[in-house]
């Protein structure tokens, strides 16, 4: 399957935002529930998907960036991710990145604009496709000099639609299918983390909550489901079939978060999550609460769980939600 196509550079870049103008005009119902393409015509037969130009390399994994303000809720395409990224915002307020490797959704969203974090993050994975909205414009530059590929509804316009039965800026969806054409597998899911039994000891925890300055998320264990249950400011998180969303795993990250270069249009400050160095974490797995280290060395190193004792923890089945935050 053929899909969209695949330079990369300033100069399409620039011409993509110009067009990407008129786009924002014509983009219209999204893709579930109700939405169409954003051109209203696949179209895509004489395309290049965009990791056409790998040269042979294994597929990337797919990174997406997930608005979470309650009018976004409730989200598509969590319970499919692998891995889900909560980080810090302006006005203390959570955003996500949902990374996919063994299973693509229908659709995901709703997609939200990069931040300068995200390119350290993503540097663990192998040129990683990233999907957003938009970015600052002298955030772009960075994107475009980044390891990654980006996707965005200037560069990659059937690729994205809008659910007109959201308002705007919470109702742009991803079509994972029109930028992969399978899911990359677990090769691709270079986090660091490893499947595998739970460590010993650790804490009977039915319930933990974990706060940033001005959003908080509760995971409640369900022996039913043998998984932890997701709430999100106090309401329980659910897919929008109703579901309840779930993780197998929360590892609960202890980062740096400090002032960026870059503000938003209200003059807020960005925060800059740094996701390199070493700290302290606590991972949540089959009931339990363990303590434990977290290192990642370099940029392009994934992240390693150690007890206190220097052993690996290993994480269980299913989705694993990392929470990057400065204090509980």
């Amino acid at each position: 399957m053929a899909t969209v196509g695949t330079e990369r550079g300033a100069r399409r870049r620039r011409g993509g935002r110009r067009a990407g103008v008129l786009l924002a005009a014509l983009l219209a119902a999204g893709l579930a529930a109700g939405c169409t393409s954003g051109d209203g015509d696949d179209g895509r037969g004489a395309r290049e998907s965009p990791t056409a130009t790998r040269d042979g390399a294994a597929p990337p994994a797919l990174a997406v960036k997930i608005d979470n303000a309650p009018a976004a809720r409730p989200q598509a395409g969590l319970d499919a991710a692998d891995v889900v990224y909560v980080e810090q915002v302006e006005g203390g307020l959570s955003r996500l990145m949902a990374v996919y490797a063994t299973r693509l959704p229908e659709s995901v969203g709703p997609v939200r604009s990069a931040r300068e974090s995200d390119l350290e993050l993503l540097r663990q994975f192998d040129e990683p496709l990233l999907a957003f909205s938009g970015a600052q414009s002298k955030l772009l530059p960075l994107i475009d000099e980044a390891p990654l590929t980006p996707v965005d509804p200037a560069s990659e316009a059937d690729a994205f639609g809008r659910d007109a039965g959201r308002a705007a800026p919470h109702n742009l969806f991803l079509r994972p299918d029109r930028v992969l054409d399978d899911p990359p597998g677990e090769a691709a899911l270079t986090t660091g983390f490893h499947e595998g039994p739970a460590p010993s000891g650790g804490t009977p925890e039915e319930e933990v909550t974990v706060r940033f300055p001005a959003a908080r998320f509760t995971f409640t264990w369900s022996d039913a489901d043998g998984r932890w249950q997701v709430s999100m400011d106090g309401s329980p998180a659910t897919t929008r079939d109703g579901d309840r969303l779930t993780a197998g795993t929360v590892v609960v990250q202890d980062v740096t978060v400090r002032r960026s270069g870059f503000r938003d249009f209200l003059g807020n400050n960005t925060p800059y999550t740094e996701t390199v160095g070493s700290g302290k974490a606590t991972v949540l797995r089959d009931g339990r609460a363990h303590p434990a280290s977290w290192s990642r060395p370099a940029a392009e190193d994934g992240t390693s769980l150690t007890t206190p004792d220097g052993d690996p923890v290993n994480v269980a089945p299913g989705p694993v939600w990392v929470l990057l935050t400065s204090g509980r």
